[in-house]
């Protein structure tokens, strides 16, 4: 085990109604908030007024930006921005799913950033916010992990870049999850929810840092309740007790818990981002094509002389969480029937299984590799630390889902 930092400030409230007391929990955080959301389901379901209510009760006002897109924009960031500063924004609310959320954190940062906030992003400046706003959530979309996470992520639509940062400034302080909300999601929504809170897990356990037995056993607790909730969810959003596993899940998938101590990967994320910035894809169905094909690659592959690390964790993978029989003793076997027990998995929920059904066509995958390496660019990083891949690696990852 490596030596660790953890740090959980956020305060989660979870449970029926919750959001009715967001006003009360941000009290004491701020007397002015900035409202951030998306797109008009927030004022049709009521939740908007049930929110501005809470609000009101509270004593705090409020001034509001919707507008938030999948894959949220640079643009509307830097609209936000300005916004909050001349408001006098001290803390800002997102309401809705990853988007909204990872949006409120780049404005926040933003607004006490004297340069661009897309330099706080941009992997070739490596910026560092160092001070941001408040940030607090009310969840409407299980998965994203981002109302307990200390990382955000942008686009930018002019330069076809995707980018997360992650700083502690920007962990929210509080975040509301009611599972109720989730009722009206449409299952290929629920669906792809699954897939990006079981691939934060995921990015966390695939790793080289050995003697990380609580972490392992966290990391493998909360992918089997996942797993076991995930069908019931997928198929009715509305199922409470479904909902509330998936929610919590969610939250704890992505606050680091399950990744302090050891050496993390992210290189699928990583890939999967381009095919966002491009082609505007659920960054859940990218994630649900990429991880097989990058599972199947990182254990095959010798070139650094560490597979045996790779392959024990692998085996235990198929063993622990893909529920592969302990008859099955041969590491081959056992790996590879544990990835395609994953993919049909996702499968069953409804997620794609290659680049063709997300519409993305074979001309642009080299471009997208080299991206994601920084092969495009001066120097090389590379991505991911269970394997290192360069540019030809991901390239070959991407053509073997095609």
């Amino acid at each position: 085990m490596l030596n660790l930092f953890l740090n959980l400030p956020t305060k989660l409230y979870l449970g029926r109604g919750e959001e009715n007391a967001i006003g009360e929990h941000i009290r004491p955080y701020a007397g002015k908030v900035l409202l951030h959301y998306g797109g008009g389901s927030v004022k049709r379901s009521g939740l908007y007024d049930r929110v501005a209510a809470s609000l009101n009760k509270a004593g705090i006002a409020f001034t509001e930006l919707g507008g938030v897109q999948p894959n949220p924009r640079v643009t509307l960031v830097r609209e936000g921005i300005a916004l909050a500063r001349g408001f006098g924004a001290e803390l800002i609310l997102a309401i809705g799913g990853g988007s909204a959320i990872d949006s409120a954190k780049a404005i926040a940062m933003g607004v006490l950033y004297d340069g661009d906030v897309w330099d706080i992003y941009d992997k070739q400046k490596h910026t560092v916010a160092g001070k941001a706003l408040p940030v607090a959530t009310v969840c409407t979309i299980p998965a994203a992990g981002s109302e307990m996470s200390d990382s955000s992520v942008i686009s930018n639509a002019d330069t076809l870049r995707k980018y997360g940062h992650s700083e502690e400034c920007i962990r929210p302080v509080v975040s509301v999850i009611n599972p109720e909300l989730y009722a009206t999601l449409p299952q290929h929504q629920a669906a792809n929810g699954v897939a990006d809170m079981m691939m934060h897990i995921f990015e966390r356990y695939f790793t080289r840092t050995e003697n990380t037995d609580v972490t392992d056993a966290l990391c493998e607790g909360l992918l089997k309740a996942i797993m076991k909730n995930a069908p019931a969810f997928v198929k009715n959003p509305g199922n409470y007790n479904a909902a509330a596993e998936i929610g919590f899940a969610g939250a704890l998938a992505h606050n680091n818990l399950v990744g302090v101590g050891r050496a993390q990967d992210w290189a699928s994320h990583h890939i999967e981002h381009e095919l966002s910035a491009i082609y505007d894809v659920a960054h859940g169905a990218g994630l649900a094509v990429i991880c097989p094909a990058w599972l199947r690659y990182v254990y095959r592959c010798d070139r650094d002389g560490a597979r045996i690390f790779r392959r024990r964790k692998l085996v235990q993978f198929a063993h622990n969480i893909m529920d592969v029989p302990a008859e099955i003793t041969d590491p081959d076997a056992a790996v590879m029937q544990a990835i395609d027990k994953l993919a049909a998995f996702w499968e069953s929920l409804g997620l794609p299984s290659a680049l063709s059904e997300l519409g993305i066509p074979a001309d642009r995958l080299e471009e997208m590799a080299k991206k994601s390496t920084g092969a495009d660019t001066a120097k090389e990083f590379g991505n991911g630390s269970f394997l290192r891949l360069n540019w030809q690696d991901t390239l070959a990852i991407l053509q073997s889902c095609a």
